[in-house]
């Protein structure tokens, strides 16, 4: 008999988030799961880290007695500690959500669900950031029901190294029209702040939000979302440069500052 595979289940929503429950209940018939997850939320924090407090760990209740634990840091901090502490040995894939709110077009640089997912990336283990696009009523059913056939694509067909899926599923319809293969699309949450007056005079600010709305390429996650589709997006992060512009600009580069070593 094949073995179960063996995944590794985080979110930047906190452990006792609705979106974490239904990522488990997914996946629990096909994959041996543990969970490690913050212990607070922690959204927007990217591949943010904790190196200023120490990190506290804790067993959690699960259902089904799954392994569990709770992290007093980032997501990309819980993925460190399961992977150097708890774990026995790697997972076979690493699956982050459901988010609360969308993870489509740029906001996923902001996104701490993705951030966990890169820390487990660039340690060779493949991911995959799952989010319910309606930030007030998600509706994590329409992804839980594909979870496993997302996990089961990327085991048996695998992304190239250093490469995610980030997965997100409109969440205000009865279901999907369908999956789609996507480009990352342009738009995002913007700031939009909003001056309040401290009783003792000092201004301060909630740095508040508006999406920045751009022409949408007809492919990206964008443009698919808002015809009722879910979209899956290979994000590469294991090779940063631009090497197009590396070897377009190299020589004048290297003419710019040769006189500053000479």
């Amino acid at each position: 008999m094949k073995p179960r595979p063996r995944i590794l289940l985080t979110n930047d929503d906190g452990i006792r988030a609705p979106g974490l429950k239904h990522l488990w209940s997914g996946l629990k018939d096909y994959a041996d799961l543990y969970v490690v997850a913050p212990l607070i939320e922690q959204s927007a924090v990217g591949l943010g880290i904790t190196i200023r407090a120490p990190l506290h760990i804790e067993e959690a209740e699960w259902f089904g007695h799954t392994p569990a634990w709770s992290v007093t840091g980032t997501p990309a901090d819980c993925v460190k500690m399961a992977l150097s502490v708890l774990l026995p040995s790697p997972p076979d894939l690493i699956i982050s959500g459901i988010n609360r709110g969308s993870n489509a077009g740029r906001n996923l640089l902001y996104s701490g669900t993705v951030g966990g997912v890169i820390e487990g990336v660039l340690r060779g283990i493949p991911g995959i950031a799952v989010s319910s696009v309606d930030m007030q009523k998600p509706n994590y059913e329409i992804a839980e029901k594909h979870l496993m056939k997302f996990a089961q694509y990327m085991l048996e067909t695998p992304l190239p190294q250093g490469t995610l899926l980030n997965v997100n599923f409109p969440s205000t319809l009865p279901g999907v029209k369908g999956i789609r293969f996507a480009r990352q699309g342009k738009g995002y949450w913007m700031e939009a702040p909003d001056k309040r007056c401290h009783p003792f005079g000092a201004a301060y600010y909630w740095l508040g939000a508006k999406h920045a709305d751009f022409e949408e390429e007809v492919d990206s996650d964008m443009a698919l979302l808002a015809q009722g589709y879910a979209a899956a997006v290979p994000v590469h992060v294991g090779e940063l440069t631009d090497h197009a512009h590396l070897h377009a600009s190299r020589d004048n580069f290297d003419k710019f500052f040769y006189s500053e070593e000479n």
